[in-house]
C-alpha cells in the first residue's frame, strides 16, 4: 500500500500540520521516516491533535505562520528545500465561510496561489498535492457520484473558494510547473471522521460535546447524504498519489477523488442513530433555527483512484466510527495518545480492503 522505503529520509513540506487531517498526516509521515517541515497557524482548538501526539518534537521544523503571508511562506519553503509538497492548510468549514467569506477566499484561493509561487522559485520540488474538497463540484443534487471530469462550482463561499483553488492548480500546472518538471495534482476527499477533531460544526465533535454535556445533539439536516470515511482513507490516497507523481510524473498530474464505498455514503440521520446506539441515553433532535444553504446530496466516484493508484477503502463506516470513539475514549482515560494514534495507523495499514 504505502512504500515506507520511498518515504524514508524524504523531505516533505506540509501545510496545515497543526490541524486535524494535517496532524494525522504529519504523524504518519514522521513514522515512515520522512523529514517533515510544517507550516500552519497555531492549532485551531484546545485540546488539539498536534499537542496531544507531540508533533513538534517529531518534525524537522514547524513554522507557525499564515498561508496568506507570501514572504514568510516562500522563506519557509526555501529553507526546507523539499522534494514533495502537500498542501492541506485551509479555512475548512462551510458555515464559517458564510460568516467570513473574505477570509475564506483569501486563505483557500490566494493561499494556494502563494504556495505555487513559492514552489516556482524552489529548485528540487518534484511533486505537489493540493488537497481541496468533495464540495468543489457544481452540486446538482443528483443521486449519482461525481467524477473528476464533472463541472466545478458551488453555492457557498467555501465550496466556490475550493473550486477556484482547483482552477488555480490547473493553471499553474499548465502555465509554469509542468514545463519545470514539477508534477502537480489535486485531491478531493469525502467527509472525514477520526480521533483528535474538536472542530465546530462537524458531526462527530458536536455529538461528543453534546454527550458530555448531557444534552441532545441538534442536527441541521438529518436527511443530507455525505460520503463518510475515516481520516486515514484519504491520507493514504494522498501518499500514494505523491509517490506516483514523484516516481512516474505527469501521467498522474490531474484531479483525484478519494471517497468511501457506495454503501458508506449515508444520510446524517443514519450516522447519528448509529452513534446513539453505542451510548445509552444519547439522543438527538432537529435544530429548528434557520441555517444557510448546504447541499442535500453529495457522493464521490473514486473509480479512477482504484484503477490507476490501486487505492481503495480499507475500513467500512461502522469500523471508522468505532475507531473514532475508541480514540476519544483513550484520550479521556489519559492514555499515551502518540502511541495510541500510531497503533490505529498500523491497524489501518495492516487491515484488508473493505471493498
Amino acid at each position: 500500500m504505502i512504500n515506507a522505503r520511498f518515504w524514508r529520509g524524504r523531505r516533505v513540506f506540509l501545510t496545515g500540520h497543526t490541524g486535524f487531517k494535517g496532524g494525522w498526516l504529519a504523524l504518519w509521515l514522521t513514522e515512515l521516516g520522512a523529514k517533515v517541515y510544517g507550516y500552519a497557524l497555531p492549532p485551531p482548538t484546545e485540546p488539539n491533535l498536534f499537542t496531544l501526539v507531540g508533533l513538534e518534537k517529531r518534525l524537522a521544523a514547524s513554522t507557525i505562520a499564515d498561508i496568506r503571508d507570501a514572504k514568510e511562506l516562500k522563506e519557509a519553503i526555501t529553507a526546507a528545500q523539499p522534494e514533495i509538497v502537500l498542501h492541506l492548510a485551509a479555512q475548512p468549514l462551510v458555515r464559517r465561510s458564510y460568516a467570513e467569506p473574505l477570509e475564506t477566499f483569501a486563505v483557500n484561493l490566494m493561499g494556494t496561489v502563494n504556495l505555487f509561487e513559492a514552489v516556482r522559485s524552489t529548485p528540487g520540488v518534484k511533486a505537489v498535492v493540493n488537497v481541496t474538497t468533495d464540495k468543489c463540484y457544481e452540486n446538482r443534487e443528483w443521486i449519482w457520484p461525481y467524477r473528476e471530469n464533472e463541472p466545478l462550482g458551488g453555492h457557498d463561499p467555501y465550496s466556490v473558494s475550493k473550486a477556484c483553488a482547483e482552477l488555480a492548480t490547473a493553471a499553474y500546472r499548465r502555465s509554469f510547473l509542468a514545463a519545470a518538471g514539477v508534477h502537480v495534482a489535486s485531491a478531493r476527499a469525502g467527509n472525514v471522521i477520526g480521533g483528535g477533531d474538536w472542530s465546530p460544526d462537524r458531526l462527530l465533535p458536536d455529538f461528543l460535546r453534546a454527550l458530555e454535556a448531557g444534552q441532545p445533539l441538534l442536527v441541521r439536516s438529518p436527511q443530507a447524504i455525505r460520503p463518510w470515511q475515516h481520516v486515514l482513507e484519504p491520507l493514504a490516497g494522498y501518499l500514494l498519489l505523491a509517490e506516483k507523481l514523484f516516481t512516474i510524473g505527469e501521467d498522474f498530474a490531474e484531479a483525484w477523488n478519494f471517497g468511501p464505498a457506495e454503501e458508506d455514503t449515508q444520510p446524517v440521520q443514519w450516522l447519528v442513530e448509529s452513534l446513539c446506539q453505542r451510548f445509552p441515553g444519547a439522543r438527538w433532535q432537529c435544530d429548528p433555527t434557520p441555517h444557510p444553504h448546504e447541499a442535500a446530496t453529495l457522493k464521490l466516484d473514486s473509480a479512477k483512484a482504484r484503477a490507476r493508484l490501486g487505492w481503495r477503502p480499507r475500513w467500512r463506516l461502522q469500523r471508522a466510527l468505532q475507531a473514532t470513539l475508541d480514540w476519544h475514549l483513550a484520550w479521556k482515560e489519559g492514555r499515551d495518545m502518540t502511541e495510541f494514534t500510531l497503533c490505529q495507523i498500523n491497524d489501518y495499514v495492516t487491515s484488508e480492503h473493505s471493498a
